[in-house]
């Protein structure tokens, strides 16, 4: 009997590898049964692009945080021509922007509120909702100078290297938390188009 639940597990495992990983299309249930690391949807926790310390050929110095729009990576300049780079979610069509700011403020589990002419666009939006794992902030949020814009973490991984935002650049939580212990208030942001 153990042989057989054993291969029955290694079956489905297989079988869910090759399936999207949607909870309907899964079987929630069998999802739980086998602990996959899933968002309660079936979406995975983690993006798909790596974070990774690569040679940095810009002539911006060590400490300063440069995002490019376009490739939508986010880099932490280190010493030596070397960066660490991140993948990030940039600001939708009509949303780009560009230019520099500087840290002039860190949250751990940020609140949010929308900004007035995101309620505007969107008056179904909470006013306020208190930080935690289902606030669209995430887990860490870095403040651009009196912007309405931040570095933010995301409870929606899967938007990671998409133009999706209203602006804000968005990393998953444990890339926020990563560049947030390295970045202090006054840190130069670039953010090029």
């Amino acid at each position: 009997m153990k042989l057989l639940t054993k291969a029955v597990v290694t079956a489905a495992t297989c079988l869910l590898m090759a399936l999207p990983a949607s909870a309907e299309e899964i079987g929630g249930r069998y999802v739980d049964l086998l602990n996959l690391n899933l968002k309660r949807d079936g979406r995975p926790q983690a993006s798909a692009i790596k974070r990774e310390v690569v040679t940095f050929k810009g002539t911006q110095g060590p400490g300063t945080i440069v995002v490019a729009t376009a490739e939508r990576r986010l880099y932490y300049v280190l010493p030596d021509g070397k960066a660490i780079r991140y993948g990030v979610g940039v600001g939708r069509p009509g949303f780009e922007w560009g230019g520099e700011q500087a840290i002039s403020n860190k949250r751990e589990w940020p609140d949010w509120r929308p900004p007035e002419q995101m309620l505007k666009r969107r008056p179904d939006l909470p006013r306020y909702m208190a930080g935690g794992p289902e606030n669209p902030l995430g887990a860490r949020a870095l403040y651009l100078g009196s912007s309405l814009y931040r570095i933010h973490g995301s409870n929606e991984p899967d938007t990671i290297g998409q133009a999706v935002s209203s602006g804000c650049i968005r990393m998953t939580n444990d890339d926020v938390m990563d560049l947030y212990e390295r970045a202090k208030v006054g840190t130069r942001v670039v953010v090029l188009r």
